[in-house]
């Protein structure tokens, strides 16, 4: 009778324990920072990457902080062939000495897990490790613009650091907006904003 007794105790104790068993933690999510774009056609508000792209968020962010990006524009509307709702579009400094500060090490989509979705911000650049105070912001998924490690020649693609929070409506009316056949040259012949969007001012949201 005890043997029994015993064994019951333990049958019943182990879904007892099972159940008191806490659930793994949910790690944090990777901290962020919010800025907000002012302009001329209304509010965006950016989530940055600080910690899961910690250069480059922080270079963006000395662009708010110094005022750098205060009267620069949305200049650029970029649409994919065929499909004009969806593509890209720029802003920031133009290359303008009085604004562009030194370009920074790329922080290739590779090394941070961030991709190329409708809504991502990244930085626009030439050569690897040229991207300074120039920015974009997707319209649509865009995966060709991630690094490709497998792929021949400069793989690296480009800096994703953050998203749209707010504001994508407004990114997409950018996008559909008039160009100017005239101005551009090469591949960006044609995707100038005929009327530039201006950046009003562009601070910290939190």
């Amino acid at each position: 009778m005890k043997t029994f007794t015993l064994f019951m105790a333990l049958a019943f104790a182990v879904p007892a324990f099972a159940q008191q068993a806490a659930p793994a933690p949910t790690p944090p999510a990777p901290a962020t920072v919010k800025v907000t774009l002012m302009t001329s056609a209304g509010p965006i508000v950016l989530e940055l990457e600080k910690e899961r792209a910690p250069i480059t968020t922080a270079n963006f962010l000395r662009y708010v902080d110094q005022k750098r990006l205060d009267g620069a524009a949305f200049y650029r509307a970029a649409k994919a062939p065929n499909a004009p709702k969806y593509g890209l579009v720029q802003f920031g400094t133009r290359n303008d000495p009085k604004r562009t500060l030194a370009p920074i090490p790329l922080e290739p989509t590779s090394k941070t897990g961030l991709t190329h979705k409708s809504g991502t911000i990244s930085v626009a650049r030439g050569a690897p490790n040229s991207g300074a105070g120039d920015f974009f912001i997707m319209v649509g998924d865009t995966p060709s613009l991630d690094a490709n490690p497998s792929a021949p020649g400069d793989n690296q693609g480009f800096a994703a650091f953050g998203h749209v929070a707010e504001g994508m409506d407004l990114i997409k009316t950018i996008l559909a907006a008039p160009t100017d056949p005239n101005k551009g040259e090469g591949v960006m012949k044609g995707q100038y904003l005929a009327a530039p969007v201006v950046i009003v001012s562009a601070r910290r949201s939190n």
